[in-house]
């Protein structure tokens, strides 16, 4: 059977070279043990490199789950997840397990190619050897990096072979492995039970904690108290008595059972993070705006926020926490890591949304504010739809194309049938998608909303 790139000179016929008795011939037995051989090594190479200099035998190799990682060292998203494979990787190694990752670098220069190695605790191809990493590439059609390839041992016809690894080691970390297809069925299994059993409890209480931190007063003072647009419970009231600003520097602690029944929107940020600066001011303005509709129509505050802080101190958390008009998760809760795997959060901030049941509604939060404010609750799909068709209507009436002001090419209307579809906005740099002005010669996207110019 031909591997790779056929380079072991064996026949694509699954049983050619195969004995009576099922054993193999010497010949296929030895081009099969030699797969990585043909995959990684070049004509007059043989070997991998280490971060320090030493030759590693691709013959080393055969008999393990490896993994290729295309990556580079100029591009943040595969300097976050080296991080995160690092940390899996050493892990995997120190319970005995038989994997091994290869670097297919596409950094610009030797030095970037050295220094990237160097925090890395496994081999690389060669950065001289071009056409390997191009063969390489060209074969698994990597178009975009940080990429993990999974190749199995005795898998010489790659039906076992997945281009999911980034994915995989997101969502599950070690308990990938070994990336087998009946092991990531069990654990999408375990998955679907979790969903099926989750709850609003199981989600945020352990055994040693029922509630959350609020540096708030619940039940103490009623959403139109703090109105003014980035005002917090605590600001609201410091010019007017300072005995309920000494009480609003203390940390409360909010029952987790008095959360049950409403609709819940977990928002994982962290003080440092650039968009969150951004997204943060909306989103309370939005809290406060659909809690106030709440109360004055029905008398009751049916939606809350729980802060998932991704801070990296105690005392940044402290800080951020303060800002906040609703509770957290105490900081270095256990069920803060618990979280950010189930939801399986990439980056923040992001904004997950549960229903009153306690079941997820939608992982796109973050999305549906920028596209619909607080119009967006209860986050449902018939209010969705609802909101979907309206934004459809009144695009009927927006220009065709439009100039905006500090871009110098026309903008032409597209929706998600027209060539348009999921964006980040040019102006605001926040998503978007359904409707948005672009600019078919370099692909320039901005919300209708946020168009500033003259129609043509």
């Amino acid at each position: 059977m031909s591997n790779a790139n056929s380079g072991d000179g064996g026949s694509a016929g699954g049983d050619v070279g195969v004995r009576a008795d099922g054993s193999e011939s010497c010949e296929v037995s030895s081009s099969r043990r030699m797969r990585f051989h043909s995959l990684l090594a070049s004509e007059n190479r043989d070997f991998l490199l280490t971060s320090s200099g030493d030759q590693v035998k691709i013959a080393d190799l055969e008999g393990k789950v490896v993994g290729l990682y295309f990556s580079a060292n100029w591009y943040p998203p595969c300097q976050e997840f080296t991080k995160v494979l690092v940390s899996v990787y050493e892990h995997l190694k120190s319970t005995g397990s038989n994997f091994e990752i290869v670097l297919v670098s596409s950094d610009e220069t030797v030095a970037a190619f050295n220094n990237y190695l160097a925090c890395m605790p496994w081999c690389a191809i060669p950065f001289s050897d071009l056409e390997a990493k191009r063969a390489l590439n060209r074969k698994f059609d990597t178009e975009d990096i940080p990429c993990l390839v999974i190749l199995q041992p005795g898998d010489f016809s790659d039906d076992e072979t997945s281009k999911e690894g980034v994915e995989l080691i997101y969502r599950y970390g070690a308990q990938a492995f070994p990336f087998t297809k009946e092991r990531l069925k069990e654990l999408e299994m375990k998955d679907q039970e979790k969903r099926d059993r989750q709850t609003l409890s199981n989600l945020l209480m352990n055994h040693d904690r029922d509630y959350l931190l609020s540096h708030s007063m619940p039940g103490q003072v009623s959403p139109s108290s703090f109105k003014k647009e980035g005002q917090t419970l605590c600001n609201a009231f410091i010019n007017h008595d300072k005995d309920i600003l000494s009480v609003c520097s203390m940390l409360d602690q909010v029952p987790i059972a008095s959360l049950i029944g409403k609709t819940i929107g977990l928002y994982f940020c962290a003080e440092g993070c650039s968009p969150g600066q951004i997204f943060t001011p909306k989103l309370i303005s939005v809290y406060k705006k659909v809690k106030e509709a709440l109360f004055e129509n029905m008398g009751i505050e049916d939606f809350e926020i729980v802060f998932i802080s991704t801070d990296h101190d105690q005392t940044t958390f402290d800080s951020y926490s303060k800002s906040l008009p609703w509770p957290a998760l105490p900081f270095g809760d256990p069920n803060i890591k618990n979280l950010t795997k189930h939801f399986d959060v990439r980056g923040v901030p992001s904004l997950v949304i549960l229903g009153p049941d306690g079941k997820t509604i939608t992982k796109q939060g973050r999305n549906l504010i920028n596209l619909y404010q607080e119009n967006a609750y209860p986050f449902t799909e018939a209010k969705l739809g609802v909101l979907e068709k309206q934004m459809d209507e009144e695009a009927e009436s927006l220009p065709r194309s439009v100039f905006h002001k500090g871009h110098r090419h026309e903008l032409t209307l597209v929706s998600e049938g027209t060539g348009g579809g999921p964006f980040v906005c040019c102006n605001c740099c926040e998503q978007g998608s359904v409707w948005a002005y672009q600019c078919l010669e370099c692909g320039f996207e901005i919300h209708p909303r946020c168009v500033d110019g003259i129609a043509t």
